[in-house]
């Protein structure tokens, strides 16, 4: 059970344009996940993704891995 709050934050990068995420990366050391959550509906459900799976989507996007264009 998660009793520890939600630290909610976006990128520095967001022009808030309204297509935005938030994650919740503080849980990420203490409980394995980040939740994410989109920006526009705050109180809306959150999608929990595991650390790992997590770090490794980020570092595909700094490497420019993920770019399909």
């Amino acid at each position: 059970m998660m009793t520890e709050p939600l630290r909610w934050s976006k990128s520095s990068y967001s022009d808030n344009g309204g297509q935005c995420i938030e994650v919740a990366a503080n849980l990420a050391s203490s409980h394995g996940v980040v939740p994410i959550r989109d920006s526009k509906n705050p109180s809306g459900p959150t999608l929990n993704v595991q650390a790992g799976a997590f770090a490794s989507f980020v570092a595909g996007i700094k490497a420019g891995t993920l770019d399909t264009i």
